[in-house]
């Protein structure tokens, strides 16, 4: 049985992760606010710019003008993976979800005969992945220093991801993060950004061109893809700074309440063995007397 002392310094230490797991919580809720805000208001704008593409896609269709982000390669054996993860941790299993998806990518390319290369937005799923796939990783972008996610560091990214599309270096490329649902729900999501993919249209539902574009249908979408791609990392790192403070929320709200939890148990053990000290005591002076 541990001495009163190491008790006594035990809960002090316990009381003091707790007031630093609130403080937390009470941050990410406020930082939450902001980014769910961000988050929700670019989806608006990320679907009509995909229903756009979306619609010229259909009317250039596989014509032998379509442009490079739509028709590909014309192969698919070298693929790379934007795993794109939090520059900090303490936020629950939200790095970890996404780097098992990413993992889970990896395993079945291989499985397929597929070359992966993997580039990394995020210090914490380059941690996890360099324990096994360090040997395929390309590039790291760094997002330590931002304070405030803006278009331009998409876009950053965006120009990196399409410099290596240009240079020939994959024929693929897919993003992954976490899309950001409630505080305790984020969805891993994967979505492949080059060649371009758009949702069919529904049945009935006019595939063709609603306007009228100039120069050309062709030309205008050859524009828009990159700005697409642009729009598509800017949503997704959106996403997923408001998963990651909803995350990291919830995460420090369950570190408090168990802290609370272990502090109450270790009060009951303090209790109890200052009470047998005390016991021990008197016994030891009730038999000193008697032998007197």
């Amino acid at each position: 049985m541990p001495n009163l002392k190491d008790l006594k310094n035990r809960i002090a230490s316990v009381k003091s992760t707790r007031k630093i797991t609130k403080a937390m919580q009470m941050v990410a809720a406020a930082k939450l606010r902001r980014a769910q805000d961000a988050a929700e208001a670019a989806r608006p704008y990320a679907e009509k710019m995909e229903a756009v593409m979306s619609g010229l896609a259909q009317s250039v269709g596989n014509s032998d003008g379509a442009p490079r982000l739509l028709a590909g390669t014309g192969k698919s054996d070298v693929h790379l993976l934007v795993v794109m993860t939090a520059e900090r941790g303490l936020c629950g299993g939200f790095n970890s979800t996404i780097v098992r998806k990413a993992r889970a990518q990896v395993e079945t390319l291989r499985a397929q005969g597929k070359t992966v290369k993997i580039l990394t937005v995020g210090k914490k799923g380059r941690e996890q992945l360099k324990r096994d796939h360090a040997d395929k990783f390309v590039g790291h972008v760094d997002l330590s220093d931002v304070k405030r996610l803006g278009y331009a560091d998409a876009a950053r990214i965006a120009s990196n991801v399409l410099g290596r599309f240009d240079a020939g270096e994959f024929d693929v490329a897919t993003i992954f993060f976490n899309r950001f649902q409630s505080v305790i729900s984020q969805i891993p999501t994967a979505t492949q950004i080059i060649p371009a993919q758009f949702d069919t249209p529904d049945a009935g539902q006019d595939s063709g061109s609603l306007y009228d574009y100039e120069p050309s249908e062709e030309a205008v979408l050859e524009d828009l893809l990159p700005r697409g791609v642009a729009t598509q990392i800017f949503t997704a790192l959106l996403e997923n700074a408001a998963s990651e403070q909803g995350a990291r929320m919830s995460a420090m709200d369950n570190a408090t309440r168990n802290a609370g939890d272990m502090i109450e148990r270790l009060t009951i053990e303090y209790n109890r063995s200052r009470q047998a000290v005390i016991t021990n005591e008197l016994i030891e002076i009730i038999s000193g007397a008697e032998a007197l």
